[in-house]
């Protein structure tokens, strides 16, 4: 979801609007805030994502509302947060094909003039990615295939295991030793170090389809998907300086993965030729690393824009098997919006979920402890008919 991002500078302050929807009637107004992982308050994550937010944990004692100027005001623990309603009234700039959503600030990348090093960097090696797959029609074999395939097998589960469900949104525990070669197969995804991927999502579950989420189809389509790569000033400037992750940087491995990133993928390229030659760099690299950024790049825009709603989060999250089946049980993308602290995604028996069953592996050998699930008196909260 990340690729190269790292803090350039102090984001300026931006106001918050709710996101907008189509509905049945014009005079529909919509107000909504959520907690991240209220079904755990204590945890460490929680406790870190409490600084983030102006409610944190609190109990809003008091809610106002004034039609005059569309802002919603709140009394949470003594302190009075206001936020500003989004105005249905505003032009908007068009829906997503075959959904609810609509584009309230299509946000336009390539054809602007503040491109920095970062941008061009990020750019530069998905473009080249792009290009190297382009190969693989004039470079088939089956040993590369299957390489293909198992490379993806084992850096998109370290991006949905470990980047994702383990050091996200610390759905579980493993030994150090285990948690460490999960992410370093993340890192092999080539979609950026630990500390800025876990940094960024972070901050889209805090802003989550918000003027302040780093990727949120409200801004149109593409830009959810992929093209926010590209504009890592913008999105540095709505989400800040990384201070949300902590708990990562004061451990240093993920520090020297920080600082030596893109060697990696680099050093893999060079055994993966040295083993096949050009056939295993185009199917091992080009082909099977755009599968994977694509594949996790649905989970933002697809994800967020076309599947059902199992559960009231207020915000855009849907459930999309198709999703779900590509990318390992992340396309039960409501589900994990309900429930960010839950190792399982597909809460039903019938949503596959194939990044549960290896964590739920590992917990049967007994690596895996604190796995969390939702319990059933949280699911009733955040059912539609509460």
């Amino acid at each position: 979801m990340v690729l190269i991002i790292s803090a350039l500078l102090k984001p300026n302050s931006l106001p918050f609007s709710p996101l907008q929807r189509v509905t049945p009637t014009a005079k529909t107004r919509r107000f909504s805030c959520k907690v991240l992982n209220s079904g755990h308050p204590d945890s460490e994550l929680n406790q870190i994502q409490r600084k983030q937010s102006p409610l944190g944990s609190s109990f809003v004692t008091q809610l106002r509302r004034s039609y005059s100027n569309g802002e919603v005001s709140a009394l949470a623990n003594g302190v009075s947060v206001v936020a500003k309603e989004a105005d249905h009234d505003l032009k908007t700039q068009g829906r997503i094909l075959f959904s609810d959503v609509v584009v309230q600030k299509r946000r336009e990348v390539f054809w602007r003039g503040n491109w920095n090093a970062l941008d061009i960097a990020s750019a530069g090696i998905v473009l080249a990615m792009h290009l190297l797959s382009l190969c693989a029609p004039f470079y088939f074999n089956w040993p590369a295939f299957w390489l293909a395939a198992g490379l993806y097998l084992v850096t998109g589960l370290g991006i949905t295991l470990s980047f994702h469900r383990n050091l996200s949104h610390r759905s579980f525990k493993l030994p150090k030793w285990l948690e460490y070669l999960f992410a370093y197969c993340g890192v092999q995804a080539l979609q950026g170090n630990p500390i800025d991927w876990v940094s960024t999502h972070r901050y889209h579950h805090q802003f989550c389809d918000s003027e302040r989420d780093p990727h949120s189809p409200i801004e149109g389509f593409w830009f959810s998907h992929m093209n926010w790569l590209f504009d890592t000033s913008t999105v540095i400037e709505k989400r800040g300086d990384s201070t949300n992750v902590g708990d990562l940087e004061k451990q240093p491995f993920y520090r020297i993965l920080q600082s030596t990133y893109i060697l990696h993928p680099i050093a893999l390229g060079a055994l993966l030729y040295a083993l096949g030659g050009f056939p295993f760099l185009v199917w091992g690299m080009g082909v099977r690393t755009i599968w994977v950024y694509h594949i996790t790049w649905l989970v933002n825009s697809a994800s967020h824009v076309w599947g059902r709603q199992a559960w009231n989060t207020g915000d855009l999250s849907k459930n999309n098997w198709w999703v779900a089946l590509l990318a390992f049980g992340e396309g039960w993308h409501n589900n994990h919006h309900a429930f960010e602290y839950s190792a399982r995604h597909g809460l039903e028996w019938w949503q596959l979920d194939l990044t549960w069953y290896v964590i739920k592996f590992l917990q049967v050998v007994g690596v895996a402890t604190e796995v969390k699930l939702p319990s059933q008196l949280h699911k009733q909260k955040m059912a539609f008919n509460n």
